[in-house]
């Protein structure tokens, strides 16, 4: 992973919260991800989010798996604990640093390949034990480290930037999570700062697993076969000495709209996506009945944003694994190693 620190320079004026730190104090290394993208948008939600709550950055876990969603960790809250797993393994180390201490604050960032493909299996665990994470999943539609390959998300008639359109059915990870009993599902848009910041803290706040699915557009993959101004089309009609790519920097997309409101969004190529902002007076605490809403305006090729469903009765992981409640690198070596006696009666009770 690419890592290049930002200089420490903070205007003096900038507001401080109760800990007596700015925004600045919150931000990591600087991105590396293309120009425009929306995963940086993200980076931007998680950063205010942490600021306005006030969390000691040492009290921050963040973790990730593979792709350019994975890379996003790096750009915010430096001062915090950070694990970058195997593609798709992220859930196992963060249900292992879960039962190690309870009190930190775990942050996971994923793709929707290293979650919807490869790591969907760990996901599933995941969500099911209820592990108390807030599961950031940046959701762009394809594998954008490998050149823009359908990814499990990607909608049926969507075009590669080949021109070749995905026929298989998409996996909704809100509609898994619903189905999976996640006890707390949102939905949001990168460029929708106004909704994802509030999100991101209610997600924090929760206690148990908190799926965020956050639509994050590409903006290096929208040159599609045809286009006289494609990487290809270029390279076929002109010789250079090298090879190399060049991404035109793009504007960040953003959008504010209403509670109850639908609105389109532009795509860098062209196309749109169709958000709609769920009603002040629609009800999250109904997990059939919010994914019955979800799929009902899927049908009209609408993603629903919001805070889709929260159920605050269900015991988080903690709860039901019964974990320490002293870090286990706080605990005396007597009681981690009890002895060989003690060992010896643990054993035999699973004969």
């Amino acid at each position: 992973m690419s890592y290049i620190a930002k200089p420490k320079v903070a205007n003096p004026g900038l507001p401080r919260n109760e800990l007596g730190l700015n925004r600045r104090d919150y931000e990591g290394g600087m991105s590396t991800l293309c120009a425009g993208c929306g995963h940086d948008s993200v980076t931007a939600a998680i950063v205010q989010a942490c600021f306005e709550l006030a969390l000691p950055p040492q009290s921050v876990v963040k973790l990730s798996g593979i792709g350019c969603s994975s890379k996003t960790t790096a750009y915010f809250v430096a001062g915090g604990h950070g694990f970058n797993s195997v593609h798709g393994r992220m859930p196992s180390v963060a249900t292992g640093a879960n039962a190690a201490n309870r009190h930190l604050r775990y942050i996971g960032v994923s793709g929707d390949g290293d979650s919807l493909s490869i790591g969907v299996g760990q996901l599933a665990h995941a969500i099911r034990r209820n592990l108390d994470i807030v599961y950031i999943l940046e959701n762009n539609g394809v594998y954008g480290l490998t050149k823009g390959q359908f990814s499990a998300s990607a909608d049926v008639g969507s075009k590669s930037k080949k021109g070749v359109a995905n026929e298989d059915q998409p996996i909704d990870p809100v509609l898994l999570a619903l189905a999976l009993g996640a006890s707390f599902v949102a939905r949001s848009f990168s460029g929708d700062k106004e909704q994802l910041v509030p999100l991101i803290k209610a997600g924090l706040a929760h206690r148990g697993f908190a799926m965020i699915d956050v639509l994050s557009p590409c903006v290096t993959f929208n040159d599609h076969e045809g286009s006289t101004k494609s990487y290809a089309y270029v390279r076929e009609h002109s010789e250079a000495p090298v090879a190399a790519d060049y991404i035109a920097p793009r504007q960040e997309i953003r959008v504010q709209y209403r509670p109850g409101e639908t609105v389109q969004v532009p795509m860098h190529d062209g196309s749109q996506v169709v958000l709609r902002k769920l009603d002040p007076g629609y009800e999250p605490t109904d997990r059939a009945r919010a994914a019955a809403y979800v799929q009902e305006r899927a049908l009209r090729n609408e993603y629903v944003t919001g805070l889709i469903f929260v159920d605050e009765t269900r015991g988080d992981f903690h709860d039901r694994q019964s974990t320490s409640e002293q870090a286990l690198n706080a605990v005396s070596y007597e009681r981690l190693c009890p002895g060989e006696g003690r060992l010896a009666k643990i054993l035999q009770a699973f004969r």
